[in-house]
């Protein structure tokens, strides 16, 4: 039986994959789904590649006049002057050699290109336009005839068709969408778009865009620039389809300290750790066990008006030991409790849903040490702790909570499986309310009699 794309159930974690990852995974796909052929000529470039050995390996380089353009996660490489058309290798060769690690800046973003792609120089006439965007339960199919650098200046010559995610394709008329391309060219582009959608489906993307995507005299659709998103949170059940991949941060992306430490700790250790940081003076704390927890928890604080104020998103998971996790408890308690006397009534989340296999009494010491540690700073800051918790060995864990809770002379509640994961929430930004509310009285009463002196 069809199994819907796993963002139906859950909120969906959006990582977007490089260029030649998403190319590929269309390539190899949509032959098996949709039976349509696309040119495979496309090869990665980065800084450990020789670029005489793949020479060799794909002749076809020497061959054909080329594309280089980075692959880097930013658009606009026309327009940035980092786009090189109809070369020759030496050429493609020269231009990446005098760009490869070098800052590039970009709205105001700096970073090294790492990445280039290159690919056949296709000349064409016609430049199409065609994205699929999954929003919630519903997967949005934008199509234009007027594809190409302007197509924003122009959207209201786009079509839209909305499907419910899930359902398939077969059957929808996608004639709508077409009404601006020419009739011979229609039966090649609406297979495209089914197959394309077949593909989104199954291995469960989030966005597939095509900007633009051409058609030769032939029939042949040529994707001539992808970019793709996919469903972290679904790599579970696509571990063979998409095969070795990487979701590589975003152009720019300068680490903090805090994330750097936290990204070493993951690299060393078979759990997962992940830290972002995303509000330094955030009053809204994380420290959630499991990705699929980790995304609810955010996505509901966000739902409930609160998302400016939550200072950041990551997760522990894979039953990480006892010092691994103090060592992550400790950095995110570091972030929380920094400047306490400012920005009063900060709250920290301490959550997860059942566990299948973590041991919630190993994990919760390592937590309940790093507690200990930054006991005085927790009151300085005036902390409250929500705690919800299930799986292996939870009573024992929430018995260590309620005992520290007792030390630590903070407000904390603490929860188990007979209460919903996201209880603990709608509590907790009670009280970061009651606290803004209470210290806006307190900034006003100090304006008046300021002015009343």
């Amino acid at each position: 039986p069809h199994v819907p794309p796993f963002s139906v159930f859950c909120e969906m974690a959006r990582k977007k994959v490089r260029e030649f990852v998403a190319k590929r995974l269309l390539r190899q796909h949509i032959q098996r789904l949709a039976n349509i052929k696309l040119d495979d000529r496309s090869v990665q470039v980065d800084q450990d590649t020789h670029l005489s050995r793949i020479l060799g390996k794909f002749p076809w380089l020497g061959e054909t006049k080329l594309v280089v353009k980075p692959d880097m996660l930013f658009g606009q490489r026309g327009k940035s002057g980092l786009l090189l058309l109809d070369a020759d290798i030496k050429m493609a060769t020269a231009f990446m050699q005098e760009r490869m690690g070098k800052d590039v800046t970009l709205k105001n973003l700096t970073g090294p290109v790492t990445h280039f792609l290159v690919e056949p120089f296709i000349p064409h006439e016609h430049e199409y336009y065609l994205s699929l965007v999954v929003n919630r339960v519903t997967v949005h199919i934008n199509f234009s005839a007027a594809g190409g650098v302007e197509v924003e200046e122009n959207w209201d010559k786009v079509k839209r068709c909305t499907l419910t995610a899930g359902d398939s394709i077969d059957g929808v008329d996608l004639s709508g969408l077409l009404v601006d391309v020419p009739m011979g060219s229609r039966p090649p582009l609406e297979a495209f778009i089914r197959g394309c959608y077949r593909v989104f489906e199954e291995l469960d993307f989030t966005m597939m865009e095509f900007n633009p995507f051409t058609i030769d005299d032939k029939g042949n659709v040529i994707p001539l620039d992808m970019r793709g998103e996919l469903d972290e949170d679904a790599a579970f059940r696509n571990k063979a389809k998409w095969g070795e991949i990487e979701f590589p941060e975003a152009f720019g992306r300068v680490f903090t300290e805090e994330e750097k430490f936290v990204r070493g700790l993951d690299e060393k250790s078979g759990a997962s750790l992940k830290l972002t940081v995303l509000n330094p003076t955030g009053r809204i704390w994380l420290l959630v066990a499991g990705g699929g927890a980790s995304v609810i928890y955010a996505d509901t604080v966000a739902d409930l008006g609160m998302g400016h104020e939550l200072g950041n998103y990551g997760e522990y998971s894979g039953n990480p030991n006892e010092e691994e996790t103090y060592c992550y408890a400790k950095t995110v308690l570091g972030l929380a409790t920094r400047n306490p006397h400012a920005r009063k009534g900060r709250v920290l989340l301490i959550g997860g849903g059942v566990a299948n296999f973590t041991d919630i009494a190993k994990t919760f010491k390592g937590i309940v040490h790093a507690l200990k540690e930054y006991k005085e700073k927790l009151r300085e800051c005036g902390m409250a702790i929500y705690v919800r918790r299930a799986g292996p060995n939870y009573k024992a864990g929430l018995d260590l909570m309620r005992d520290v809770g007792k030390q630590l002379g903070v407000p904390m509640e603490v929860y188990g499986p007979e209460y919903a994961m996201t209880c603990i929430i709608p509590k907790a930004l009670d009280h970061v309310k009651k606290c803004m509310d209470a210290q806006g009285r307190f900034v006003y009463t100090q304006q008046r009699e300021r002015r009343s002196r």
